[in-house]
C-alpha cells in the first residue's frame, strides 16, 4: 500500500493482490483514524458481498471468485471496540457490463484500488443495537 497525506486527507494506492479492508483497517488504526469518509474505485477480485437480513438478522453473503470493476465504494470509519472499523458498501461490475452491489466484507485488488480517505474530528463509534442485530453507529446528538 501507498499514502500520500494532504491535511486531514489521504490518498491511498492498495496495490495487486492486497486485500482491500483488511489494508485499510490497519492503515487506520496505525494513523489513529477514528472518524472518516472513504471512497475508492479499481478492479477486484475474490469478492465477498451481502445483503442484511434484517427479520433473521444475519447477513446473506455471496462470493464472487472472477475480475470485477469497482465502480464505487463508499464507505466510513468510526470507532468499534476502541479500534479503528472500515463499513463500506461497493457496487462491482463484470465483462458483460452488469452491475451487482452490497456490503462489503473483503476483496483483493486484481489490478488498482485507488482510495480517497477524508478524516474528520468525532468520536463516533459502534456499539451492538439488539433490536437491529448490528453494531450500529453512536453520535453525541440526536434530532
Amino acid at each position: 500500500m501507498q499514502y500520500k497525506q494532504i491535511g486531514e486527507d489521504y490518498f491511498i494506492y492498495v496495490e495487486k493482490n492486497e486485500k482491500v479492508m483488511d489494508t485499510i483497517t490497519k492503515f487506520c488504526n496505525s494513523q489513529g483514524i477514528k472518524n472518516g469518509k472513504i471512497s475508492g474505485i479499481g478492479a477486484v477480485k475474490q469478492t465477498e458481498i451481502g445483503a442484511y437480513d434484517i427479520v433473521a438478522k444475519t447477513y446473506i453473503k455471496k462470493e464472487f471468485l472472477g475480475v470485477l470493476e469497482l465502480v464505487s465504494f463508499e464507505g466510513n470509519v468510526t470507532l468499534k471496540d476502541d479500534k479503528s472499523f472500515v463499513h463500506a458498501h461497493v457496487v462491482l461490475s463484470n465483462h458483460e457490463m452488469k452491475t451487482l452491489g452490497g456490503h462489503l466484507f473483503e476483496t483483493t485488488v486484481a489490478a488498482v484500488g485507488e482510495f480517497f480517505l477524508r478524516k474528520f474530528d468525532g468520536d463516533g463509534y459502534r456499539e451492538l443495537n439488539e433490536e437491529v442485530g448490528l453494531p450500529c453507529i453512536c453520535l453525541d446528538n440526536r434530532f
